[in-house]
């Protein structure tokens, strides 16, 4: 769907008003953010968020519901962000980050004292971490409560996407590293000591992230004037906004489906499926790859089609995953692999719906004059939906194991108490596709027509041909690169494409229209070759005139008329050629006219032109055109011009194919291959004259035969007469009686010519053998 921006979504400029960070001082503050998320990634997964975590609380003995219940805090903790935006913009977005996001660290430090707490009073531990939790998830929420402004304001919205999958593959990669130690560490550790191991590392690597992300620029604080203005609150503007409801909805919908999973789905696999605590920490690297190896697609897709259907895509994996996670137990074979594909799965899921969902809330849906109370709505109302659903699906699995226990060693079976939160999982990101899709956007394509082009043309020669593209330097490799984008035949390389076509270079733009004549109709492609057709310039514009009738798009003809008067010869040409392969039958009259050669024309001169009126007319089977065309090839004594326009003939008639037969096996031995023909042409004669016997009685079958005697012993002349004698035969009892059908008409012309001739003219011998075969059969 394409529409004009919607109010306040300008993109972000080249050079920015006074005070605003300009694009290339965005640009060089994203490596910071980029290795600071790398390091926090550490930090995660080995404290608050990841796998670790959640084994830890099941490590201390709390219940479902106390995990749910502690895990409930951090999403919670988004609600206060409602009361401390106004002063957060005060305080300074970057600085309100970096302070508490260094904050947070040291409040996650305490957890190192759970070992004693435990030790003076089990009952206490629950108290201890849940309330340390309480904390950091305060700290975390004024935090974020900074970042989403400041990211938004430093990450340029052409890039929003590539920076999303850059930071998420480094990321990713420091989480596959973080999960293997993990793993390591708890399998040669017992109790709680690799858990204390992990945390502190974390805490150390966590510092180290806060320290990079101060380097970072942007995110100053509001001056007096605009602090003032932001005390002055209007929430209800973003409330009122449709398309932000729906986002908040269907963001909230997924959070519902998504966040129980990510929680317990280590659990699943440990009491379900039975695998070692060990092997579900090492599952955690599944997950990452699949989100690594997409990242990047993912990423350079929501910057070229759009943010909707990456996210929308997203959404359909994401069900997908409930749905095999169902299916799991009931596997017959070893469960590990298949839980490795399926987390997998669930990361490419993941990094759909991040970076698409992400992008459309900074470009899309958020005006960045008012990111302050759209992100601090977005936030809260985020928080209390992952606040709920972590609070209520740890109480559900706990109802659960009553009424549906895990019988220990039956793990095939798809009963178990997870299976609420799996069709949770299913129903719930279902729902939130529908929603999302009614989104105001000006994406370029919808999720249909986005997962339509990698199932159009080959994807993945698009693919290589896009890396080595973007990488090519000398001529001969963009010429090669550009022809292999064409050949992928993918809506995919369109960009790089139409980047071809403004190469300084001529070669590099020529092969572009040649490789875009293989592509299949895109309105992006056409509008540039109709444009390049339109300045005038011979050595392009015919080329781009004939890579318009190639491709066969409608929306060509227009500027392809207008072609027609362009003021190169050549260019006309190829223009009436294309209009004559798009059948554009409102040309018609036009080319008929210039054709026939109107008195003062200055095209009568031009026999190349006439050709190509004359090809156009043809391939539109125009009769009215006949007796001009075949004049003309009485005149000519251009070869070339005899067999093309014989060809542009025998199209009137209909069925070219066999013209092209026999014309290709007279290449080498004419007497032989007309030898053949003939046999073949009086075996259908003779089945003609036996079904019409009453039409056809003085038609003489044999005299093919003889004909085709004379041929094989090169005797042309005499076998020329013959054919002539049969022809005539049909002109004078005729299949349709004395009807002037486009056949007879050629027939009798070919005769008249084999009176002066003989065979000398080929184009006459092919031309008749094309019309007596194409008479038999009618």
């Amino acid at each position: 769907m394409t529409a004009s921006p919607k109010p306040g979504l300008a993109a972000n400029p080249g050079s920015s008003a006074s005070g605003e960070l300009t694009t290339v001082e965005k640009l060089s503050s994203l490596p910071w953010v980029v290795a600071s998320n790398a390091a926090n990634t550490i930090f995660v997964q080995f404290t608050f968020f990841g796998t670790v975590f959640v084994l830890f609380l099941d490590e201390l003995g709390f219940s479902k519901s106390d995990i749910g219940f502690v895990l409930s805090f951090t999403p919670f903790a988004g609600l206060i962000a409602l009361f401390v935006a106004p002063w957060v913009a005060q305080f300074g977005y970057k600085r309100t980050f970096v302070t508490f996001w260094t904050i947070r660290k040291f409040i996650t430090a305490l957890l190192l004292l759970t070992p004693w707490v435990v030790m003076s009073s089990p009952q206490l531990a629950f108290l201890f971490v849940a309330g340390i939790t309480a904390l950091f998830s305060l700290s975390r929420a004024v935090a974020e409560t900074g970042r989403f402004p400041w990211m938004q304001e430093i990450v340029p919205n052409s890039v929003q996407g590539k920076f999303t999958a850059t930071n998420n593959i480094f990321a990713t990669l420091l989480g596959i590293v973080a999960v293997a130690i993990a793993g390591t560490v708890l399998g040669r550790t017992s109790g709680l000591t690799g858990y204390m191991i992990l945390l502190a590392v974390g805490v150390a690597v966590g510092l180290l992230s806060a320290w990079l992300m101060a380097r970072a620029g942007g995110g100053k604080a509001l001056s007096t004037v605009d602090a003032e203005r932001k005390q002055q609150r209007d929430l209800t503007t973003a409330l009122a906004d449709q398309d932000f409801r729906r986002y908040l909805i269907g963001a909230g919908l997924v959070v519902i489906a998504t966040t129980p999973l990510n929680s317990f789905i280590p659990l699943f696999m440990q009491e379900v499926i039975g695998l070692a605590t060990s092997a579900v920490v090492y599952l955690q690297t599944g997950t990452l790859l699949g989100a690594m190896l997409t990242s990047f697609l993912w990423g350079w897709a929501a910057d070229r089609y759009g943010s909707k259907p990456i996210m929308l895509s997203g959404l359909v994996l994401k069900v997908l995953l409930a749905g095999l996670l169902v299916a799991l137990p009931l596997l017959p074979f070893s469960r590990l692999p298949a839980a490795l594909v399926i987390v997998a799965i669930g990361g490419v899921a993941e990094m759909g719906w991040a970076i698409g969902s992400v992008r459309l809330l900074f470009v899309g849906v958020v005006p960045p004059d008012k990111k302050s109370d759209y992100m601090a709505l977005y936030f809260s109302v985020i928080g209390i939906i992952g606040g709920l659903s972590q609070l209520f699906s740890g109480r559900i699995l706990d109802i659960f194991q009553q009424v549906l226990p895990i019988v220990p060693g039956d793990t095939a079976t798809i009963v178990h108490p997870f299976l609420p939160l799996f069709l949770i999982g299913i129903i719930c990101p279902a729902v939130a596709l529908i929603i999302l899709r009614r989104i105001y956007t000006d994406d370029a394509l919808n999720m249909g027509q986005f997962l339509g082009i990698f199932f159009r043309g080959n994807p993945f020669l698009a693919m290589s041909s896009l890396i080595r593209y973007s990488f090519v330097r000398s001529e001969d490799a963009a010429i090669y690169h550009t022809e292999r984008l064409g050949q992928a035949r993918s809506l995919m390389t369109v960009d790089e494409l139409l980047d071809a076509l403004a190469d300084p270079r001529f070669n590099v733009r020529f092969e572009a229209i040649v490789a875009i004549s293989r592509m299949q109709p895109d309105s992006r492609l056409r509008d540039a070759l109709l444009s390049i057709l339109a300045d005038g310039t011979p050595a392009l514009s015919v080329v781009a005139a004939w890579a318009l009738g190639r491709i066969g798009d409608p929306g060509a003809i227009e500027g392809l008329q207008n072609g027609l008067s362009a003021p190169f010869r050549s260019i006309q040409a190829h223009s009436a050629r294309a209009l004559g392969t798009l059948q554009d039958f409102s040309s018609l009259p036009v080319l008929r006219q210039r054709f026939h050669n109107q008195e003062g024309d200055p095209r009568q001169n031009d026999p190349g032109l006439r050709m190509a009126y004359a090809s156009a007319l043809g391939k539109m089977r125009d009769e009215a055109s006949l007796d001009e065309m075949l004049k003309f090839l009485s005149e000519t004594t251009d070869l070339a011009i005899q067999l093309e326009l014989a060809l542009a003939l025998c199209r009137v008639v209909g069925n070219e194919n066999y013209f092209i037969q026999i014309q290709r096996q007279t290449r080498q031995d004419q007497g032989t291959a007309f030898s053949h023909a003939l046999t073949a042409l009086h075996r259908l004669a003779t089945k003609k004259v036996t079904q019409h016997p009453d039409d056809l009685r003085e038609i003489e079958p044999d005299l093919l035969l003889t004909c085709a005697e004379k041929f094989a012993r090169e005797e042309l002349d005499e076998g020329v007469a013959i054919l002539a004698d049969f022809a005539q035969q049909l002109l004078e009892n005729g299949i349709e009686d004395e009807e002037l059908t486009p056949g007879r008409i050629i027939l009798n012309a070919c005769c008249n010519q084999f009176a002066v001739s003989r065979g000398q003219r080929r184009e006459y011998l092919l031309l008749t053998f094309h019309t007596i075969h194409a008479e038999l059969e009618s």
